[in-house]
C-alpha cells in the first residue's frame, strides 16, 4: 500500500527523452572540456594533472582524451582556468579519434562513410533492439548504470529496447570493462555467436581506453583489440542517459548534429 500511495503522489516519473528534452540530461556534467583562449599547461604539468594520462599538451595546444578520462576532476580543481566540466549526455561517438577534444581536423569523407555504413546496418533495428551486455573486466560501476536503464525513470522498453541473455538473440553487444585478458576468449565467442548485423558499443572509459588499468599487464587497454567497436561511450561510469544516447545512435533514431558525431 505505501508504494501504491507513493505512485499516486509522484505520478509518472519516466523521462520523455528523446521525444522531448530532459533538464537533467542536458545539465549532467558528463565530460571534461578544455577552455579556449588560455595558455595551456606545460607537458610536465599536464602529466601531473591526470592520473590516467588523458591530457596531452604540445605546440598545437592542450587536448583531453575522454576515452581515458575517468572524470576524477583533478585537472578542474587544480587548473580551473584551463579545464571545465562539459554538460550534457550526448557523448557517444562513432570514431575513437572523436573522443579527443578539442577535435583535430578529421577526414570528413571517411567519417561520412562510417556514418552511412552504420546507418545501413542498423536500419532494421529501429522498432526492436535486443542487447547483450558483456562484462570484460569492469569495476562494477557501469553495471549499476546499465541496470538503471530498465527502471521506471528511463524505461528503455518504451523504445522497443530489451536485454537478452543469449547473444544469438542480440542485435547489440554492450561491452564494459578494460578488456581483461581472461575475458578475451569469452568475448570473442560471444561476438562470433551474435547474429549479423551486430553493433558493438564500448561502454565506459575502461572499455574505451582502459582507464586506470590501461597499462596493466592484466588488460588489453580497452575492448577494441577484442572486438570491432562501432560506438564509443566515455564516462566513468557513463550515465544512463549517455548509454541511451549510444543506443539511439545505434538504431539511427538521432538526427542532425547528434547523429553526426
Amino acid at each position: 500500500m505505501p508504494w501504491f500511495l507513493r505512485g499516486l503522489r509522484e505520478g509518472v516519473v519516466t523521462t520523455r527523452y528523446p521525444a522531448r528534452p530532459d533538464a537533467y540530461a542536458d545539465g549532467f556534467p558528463a565530460a571534461v572540456a578544455v577552455r579556449p583562449g588560455l595558455p595551456p599547461p606545460d607537458p610536465a604539468e599536464a602529466a601531473a594533472l591526470c592520473p590516467t594520462g588523458a591530457i596531452a599538451s604540445g605546440a598545437d595546444g592542450t587536448r583531453v582524451d575522454r576515452g581515458r578520462c575517468v572524470m576524477c576532476r583533478r585537472c578542474i580543481r587544480l587548473r580551473p582556468d584551463a579545464f571545465a566540466e562539459a554538460a550534457g549526455t550526448a557523448t557517444a561517438v562513432i570514431a575513437r579519434t572523436a573522443l579527443v577534444v578539442p577535435r583535430a581536423e578529421e577526414d570528413e569523407a571517411s567519417l561520412e562513410r562510417t556514418r552511412a555504413e552504420l546507418a545501413a546496418r542498423t536500419a532494421r533495428f529501429r522498432r526492436s533492439l535486443h542487447i547483450r551486455h558483456v562484462d570484460a573486466g569492469s569495476d562494477g560501476s557501469e553495471e549499476w548504470e546499465i541496470a538503471a536503464l530498465t527502471n521506471p525513470v528511463y524505461d528503455i522498453h518504451r523504445l522497443g529496447m530489451f536485454f537478452t541473455a543469449s547473444p544469438r538473440h542480440a542485435d547489440v553487444l554492450l561491452v564494459t570493462g578494460a578488456g581483461a585478458r581472461g575475458m578475451a576468449a569469452p568475448l570473442r565467442r560471444t561476438y562470433e555467436a551474435t547474429a549479423r548485423p551486430v553493433v558493438v558499443i564500448a561502454a565506459g572509459t575502461d572499455a574505451c581506453g582502459g582507464g586506470v588499468f590501461a597499462d596493466s599487464y592484466a588488460t588489453h587497454g580497452g575492448v577494441a583489440p577484442l572486438a570491432d567497436v562501432d560506438i564509443w561511450v566515455p564516462g566513468s561510469p557513463p550515465s544512463p542517459f549517455s548509454l541511451l544516447h549510444a543506443l539511439l545512435l545505434a538504431t539511427g533514431r538521432l538526427s542532425g548534429s547528434e547523429a553526426a558525431r
